[in-house]
C-alpha cells in the first residue's frame, strides 16, 4: 500500500538450518530491547511525516485561491482570497500543527529519559528514566502514529483533489504514515501493552511517577493567572485518568475482557494527558517570553503560544467523549454470538 522504496516481502524458509542466538528462552527479552527503541523511531518518523504533511499543506493553502472569506474579501486584489482565511482550513491546519509540535516535544523529552537512564550517575535517577520509557513508549508510538495518520490525511484534504493524485506528494505522505500504526508491534497492541503491563501490572505505580511529574508542575503554576487556561484542564484531565484507571483496573480484575475493551481508548486518553502536560511547559514558556520581550518578541513564540490555546479548546475536549466510551464496557462488544457478525 505505501513505504514503495521499501522491499518488504513475503519469505518461507522451508528446510534452512536455523543456530541459536543467546540464551535459550530469551529470545523474546532479546527483542523487545530492540522494538522498544525502534517505537520510539517509529514516533519520530511520524513526527517528521506531520511536520512535511503541515509545511506543505500551510504553503498550499497560502496560495490556492478559493472564494471569498465569510467576513468579507480579505485580498481584494485578486480573483478570490486564499483558502486560509476560511475557519475549516485553519482547523485543519492548527490540528497538524498542534499534533506535530506537541508530538516533537513528547519524543524530544522521551528520548532524553534513555540518555538519563543509561548515563545518569544516580541509580535511582536511572531507574525513574526507565520506569517512564517502560510507560510512555507504547504512548509514543501509538498517540503519536495515530495523530500522524489524521495529521497527514488532514494534508490531503486541504490540497483536495490535488492532494490525491501523485503530483503534490501528498498521498505519498498519507500511504507512509499509515504503516507506522501497523509496524512495531500494531497500536492496539501498545494499547494493551501500557494498560495491561504497565499501568495494571504494578497497580499503577509508574503512572502515578507521572502524576506526581504533573501535581508538581500544577502546584508551582496554580496561582499563575495568566496559565490558568493550561494548568487547570491539566490538573482535571489528571484527576480523572486517576480515576478512570482505577474502575478499569477494578472491572479487570473481575474480567479480564474489560481490559481489553478499554485500552484503545486509555492509551489515547493518557496520550492527551501527556500532551497537556508537555502543552502547558511550553505555554509557560512563551508566556514568560512575551511577558519579557513585550512588542518585540519572536514571533515563534506568539504562535507557539496561540497553538497552545486551540490545542486545548479544541483537540484536548475529545477525552471526554473517550472516557465515556473506556467506561462503557465490554458488553456491548462481547454479546454479540462471532456466528452472527
Amino acid at each position: 500500500m505505501g513505504i514503495h522504496g521499501n522491499a518488504t516481502c513475503e519469505m518461507n524458509l522451508v528446510g534452512a538450518s536455523g543456530w541459536m542466538v543467546g540464551e535459550p528462552n530469551k529470545g523474546l527479552n532479546a527483542m523487545f530491547i530492540m522494538m522498544n527503541a525502534a517505537r520510539i523511531g517509529v514516533g519520530m518518523q511520524s513526527v517528521g511525516l506531520m511536520d512535511v504533511a503541515y509545511q506543505n499543506s500551510l504553503a498550499y493553502a497560502r496560495d490556492r485561491l478559493q472564494s471569498r472569506a465569510l467576513t468579507g474579501a480579505k485580498a481584494p486584489d485578486k480573483a478570490a482570497d486564499p483558502i486560509i482565511v476560511h475557519p475549516d482550513v485553519r482547523r485543519m491546519l492548527l490540528t497538524q500543527k498542534a499534533w506535530a509540535e506537541g508530538s516533537r516535544c513528547f519524543a524530544y523529552w522521551l528520548a532524553l529519559q534513555v540518555d538519563v537512564a543509561h548515563s545518569h550517575p544516580d541509580e535511582a535517577q536511572r531507574k525513574a528514566a526507565n520506569d517512564l520509557l517502560a510507560l510512555l513508549t507504547p504512548v509514543v508510538k501509538a498517540f503519536i502514529t495515530d495523530n500522524a495518520f489524521t495529521t497527514t490525511n488532514m494534508a490531503l484534504q486541504v490540497y483536495g483533489g490535488h492532494g490525491y493524485i501523485r503530483e503534490w506528494g501528498i498521498e505519498q505522505h498519507v500511504r507512509d504514515a499509515r504503516i507506522n500504526m501497523i509496524y512495531e508491534g500494531t497500536n492496539t497492541i501498545q494499547s494493551l501493552d501500557l494498560l495491561g503491563r504497565k499501568v495494571l501490572g504494578d497497580s499503577g505505580a509508574k503512572l502515578r511517577a507521572f502524576g506526581e511529574m504533573i501535581k508538581a508542575f500544577v502546584e508551582e503554576e496554580g496561582t499563575n493567572d495568566a496559565m490558568a487556561d493550561f494548568v487547570n484542564p491539566l490538573a482535571d484531565l489528571g484527576e480523572k485518568v486517576t480515576k478512570l484507571s482505577m474502575e478499569i483496573g477494578m472491572k479487570a480484575f473481575q474480567n479480564p475482557d474489560e481490559a481489553g475493551a478499554a485500552a484503545v481508548d486509555y492509551l489515547r486518553i493518557v496520550g492527551h494527558l501527556v500532551y497537556s502536560y508537555f502543552w502547558a511547559r511550553m505555554a509557560r514558556v512563551a508566556l514568560a517570553r512575551i511577558e519579557a520581550d513585550g512588542d518585540k518578541v519572536e514571533p515563534f513564540y506568539t504562535a507557539k503560544l496561540a497553538t497552545a490555546r486551540f490545542y486545548f479548546a479544541k483537540l484536548q475536549p475529545e477525552t471526554a467523549s473517550l472516557i465515556q466510551s473506556a467506561r462503557s464496557g465490554s458488553g456491548t462488544l462481547m454479546a454479540l454470538p462471532a456466528e452472527l457478525f
